[in-house]
């Protein structure tokens, strides 16, 4: 009798559990990574705005490289700007996620560098929005060398955003795409 109390109690849980979940389409870890993001966005808007910009990077690079994803989507959301997030992490293709800037649709390539910026990922990502016609956004938190610079001017439909402009971005302050402020 105590037993089938018990399995009662379990199945009832873990029905009530499913139907709490239900409304909710993201995987548990992506949930996670969002709250996270969240927790790091509201930190640097507010209490930490002042942090010197070596202690932000330094924090934004012990981040999970996909709650760091997640940041920038967040941050790019608080602006009002319309985020699609894809579905999965990995296997996304190069994308990390898609926005949409005075109508136009951009695609969002991020990167945690501790050091300078690697050309064949933002070639390669330069030629994926090449072949969906789509400008993109290649954000990041290293350095951005002379050979990726030169190599930007045979891709004028990417634009890099680091440095002052990525703080500017996470802090909520003004940031410039294609000469239209975000």
């Amino acid at each position: 009798m105590i037993v089938e109390i018990g399995l009662c109690f379990v199945v009832v849980a873990i029905v009530l559990l499913a139907w709490f979940l239900r409304g909710s389409r993201a995987p548990l870890t992506h949930r996670w990574r969002r709250r996270q993001a969240r927790t790091m966005c509201r930190q640097l808007q507010g209490r930490d705005r002042s942090q010197p910009a070596g202690m932000a990077f330094a924090r934004l690079r012990r981040m999970d490289p996909l709650a760091f994803e997640e940041l920038l989507l967040e941050c790019l959301e608080r602006r009002a700007i319309k985020v699609t997030r894809n579905r999965r992490y990995t296997g996304d293709g190069g994308v990390d996620g898609r926005i949409r800037i005075c109508g136009e649709v951009w695609l969002i390539q991020a990167k945690r560098y501790a050091d300078t910026i690697r050309p064949e990922h933002v070639e390669a990502f330069a030629q994926l929005c090449a072949v969906k016609h789509i400008p993109g956004l290649f954000i990041h938190t290293g350095r951005t060398g002379l050979s990726t610079r030169t190599l930007l001017n045979r891709y004028p439909h990417i634009q890099i955003i680091s440095g002052d402009q990525l703080l500017a971005l996470i802090r909520g302050e003004p940031v410039f795409v294609r000469g239209k402020r975000i």
